[in-house]
């Protein structure tokens, strides 16, 4: 199917939509939006989008960095329309039927990005997973700690890092939380890495912001920060 963007039309019969499901209420999507006239328009230069599923965030990710990164797409980050239009176009697997039979979208964010608040823009389903990816375009990989999860489940890791620009766009941070965090053979979180305690993401992101009053975390590589990190994080070093 070729790209399209939500209008504001479009953007508000999402809206209602999710209003009426986060109530409970059983609902089909509205996929009709998708190509309505009135609700969305084609996206210029064309971009084609296949019907997929992705698994984790990683590869929805990589997929839309190939489609959309080279298309010449103007103001690609802030178009809300683009990104809510994908969001619906993924929707099944973006917000999966649970064992009661219902769907749970949580917040708008997660949907609409919001454009002027990059805290909160980290949240979008799509947006937040492909802006870390080009973040770390470089070596992808690195970025595992917050990409590795299924879409609909973005974890305590992305919450406490993503949110702040500083980190999320640092190499040596982002490895170093990669390191500590993810299992790469097993392709997941290590078990306690979504906690809150001693050692954990948002421990992690706490120390870093103390540090940064007095380093050029930039400057560091992954190597110099790791000798830095308290005892606490000892724990996930050796798992």
């Amino acid at each position: 199917m070729q790209l399209r963007r939500l209008n504001q039309s479009g953007l508000g019969a999402f809206t209602d939509f999710l209003d009426v499901v986060r109530t409970g209420i059983r609902q089909d999507y509205p996929q009709y939006l998708l190509n309505d006239h009135a609700a969305s328009e084609l996206v210029v230069p064309d971009v084609d989008i296949e019907s997929k599923v992705f698994g984790t965030r990683f590869e929805a990710a990589k997929y839309l960095a190939e489609r959309l990164s080279h298309a010449g797409i103007t103001n690609l980050v802030t178009d809300k329309g683009i990104w809510a239009w994908l969001t619906l176009f993924y929707f099944d697997e973006l917000c999966p039927i649970g064992k009661d039979g219902k769907r749970k979208p949580g917040e708008l964010a997660r949907w609409i990005p919001e454009i002027s608040n990059f805290r909160r823009y980290y949240r979008h389903l799509l947006a937040g997973p492909y802006r870390i990816y080009m973040a770390h375009g470089d070596a992808p990989q690195r970025a595992m700690a917050l990409l590795c999860g299924p879409l609909h489940r973005p974890g305590e890791v992305v919450e406490q890092l993503a949110a702040r620009q500083e980190l999320v766009t640092n190499r040596g941070v982002i490895e170093l939380a990669t390191m500590l965090y993810y299992e790469q053979e097993e392709h997941q979180l290590k078990r306690g890495s979504s906690g809150k305690g001693a050692g954990s993401p948002r421990r992690l992101a706490d120390v870093f912001n103390q540090f940064d009053v007095t380093w050029d975390l930039y400057s560091m590589t992954t190597p110099e920060l790791l000798p830095m990190l308290p005892k606490e994080f000892e724990r996930f070093r050796a798992a």
